[in-house]
């Protein structure tokens, strides 16, 4: 039996990382064993802000030989430790499994001892889970920096998920503030991985291949100086060059006490804006360049996909039935799914508003920037336009065919 306050020290340590999404995988269960990560074997449940919760999100230690400023279990820090073995741990995700609890496992650690040391120990932690305990659900591995990189590819033959966490945009404020850490010991081994799922996938590799859910990284904002715009550049490239799933932006919040760093937290609302950017990145063919210069921060006032279209008003407005899926994607209050559904609709008739609406095209942004069958129902004044793209209280208005969808459907979909 597990001490409870070890389990709350280890569990609260573990809140600050928000790069554990539980999707993706589509590991299923075996003959004789028990849980399963394949369709609908993960529940997805989402906080207020959009963060995806299902799993038993732990630390194996949080006893660390690192300091880095921002982090509560920096070793310089006054706090209480536990530290559990990977027996305690197995047990304790079956325990939790069999009682409906969970469906997978986010494992991360402190790094104590050595970096390999504590390596070991999480690989040998999810090899127990499934070679010992056939545990088949979902499982999501931190690596450690400085890690020796087969121990790390063993892991990842093992495990659904692996994340390195970049945690500050620059390597300037990586030596500031976490010096222990550097740019390579976490882009080496993020690429390493990348290479070895490309290998598997070149050679139609099935069974023991590497992250069949990929990787994941996430960055703190707000802890050091740099802009969103070179925060999105970096993420672009992570993109680019890593292949990665996702990309999490953790606002920074100050719960620990050191000169290096703001007195005050970045605000949900700067983390909010910079994911609905990194949407249009990944979904929307948006470039980081046309949504922020590089040494600015993105409008707190508009969403990045309505800045973008107020500063160019010369483009619109466009004809629902005849503009490309691409142009589409770019018209505030149309999501992606809304545009494929225009682009497959308007092959057998022609769209109006009201079709429009029952697509749930957001028609009180949207009618500003397009034409159905020529008609305009938008404002010619510019101040108009803007003021109707501000974020509104949706709860406070009477629903119409111009009416805003609620922020926390917005934040489930990523529709903007």
């Amino acid at each position: 039996m597990i001490d409870e306050n070890k389990l709350k020290i280890l569990t609260e340590s573990a809140k600050y990382d928000v790069s554990c999404s539980s999707s993706g995988s589509k590991r299923a269960n075996k003959i004789g064993g028990i849980g399963n990560g394949s369709v609908g074997g993960i529940c997805h449940s989402f906080t207020p802000d959009g963060r995806c919760i299902s799993l038993l999100k732990i630390l194996m230690s949080n006893d660390c030989v690192y300091d880095c400023e921002y982090c509560p279990n920096r070793c310089s820090a006054d706090t209480p430790r536990a530290q559990l073995t990977p027996i305690e741990i197995c047990e304790l995700v079956i325990n939790f499994y069999k009682r409906n609890y969970i469906e997978g496992l986010f494992l991360s650690s402190a790094v104590f001892e050595t970096p390999n040391r504590t390596m070991e120990l999480l690989t040998d932690t999810v090899e127990k889970l499934r070679n010992i305990y056939h545990f088949n659900g979902y499982i999501h591995l931190k690596g450690i920096p400085h890690a020796d990189g087969d121990l790390v590819l063993k892991a990842a033959r093992i495990v659904d998920r692996m994340s390195y966490n970049v945690e500050l945009p620059s390597e300037k404020s990586l030596k500031l503030l976490a010096p222990q850490k550097t740019k390579q010991s976490l882009l080496l081994p993020m690429k390493s991985l990348d290479n070895a799922i490309e290998y598997d996938k070149q050679n139609k590799i099935r069974h023991g291949k590497v992250l069949p859910a990929g990787q994941t990284t996430q960055m703190i904002i707000g802890a050091s100086p740099e802009p969103d715009g070179q925060i999105l550049k970096l993420t672009e490239a992570l993109y680019r060059t890593m292949n990665l799933k996702r990309v999490y932006y953790s606002s920074y919040v100050p719960v620990v006490q050191s000169n290096k760093l703001p007195a005050v937290g970045a605000g949900l609302l700067r983390e909010h804006r910079l994911y609905q950017a990194d949407w249009l990145i990944r979904f929307y063919g948006f470039n980081v360049d046309e949504i922020c210069d590089a040494n600015e921060n993105l409008s707190a006032e508009y969403d990045p996909k309505c800045a973008w279209a107020l500063r160019n008003m010369h483009l619109f407005p466009v004809e629902i039935n005849t503009a490309p899926l691409e142009t589409l994607l770019r018209v505030p209050g149309i999501g992606a799914k809304s545009a494929y559904r225009i682009t497959e609709a308007r092959r057998y008739a022609n769209l109006d508003f009201d079709t429009l609406s029952k697509m749930r095209v957001v028609l009180k942004r949207a009618k500003h920037f397009i034409t159905c069958n020529g008609k305009f129902y938008g404002s010619d004044s510019f101040a108009q336009v803007k003021h109707s793209l501000l974020i509104t209280d949706a709860n406070n208005e009477q629903l119409s065919m111009f009416s805003e969808p609620s922020t926390a459907l917005s934040a489930l979909t990523g529709q903007i």
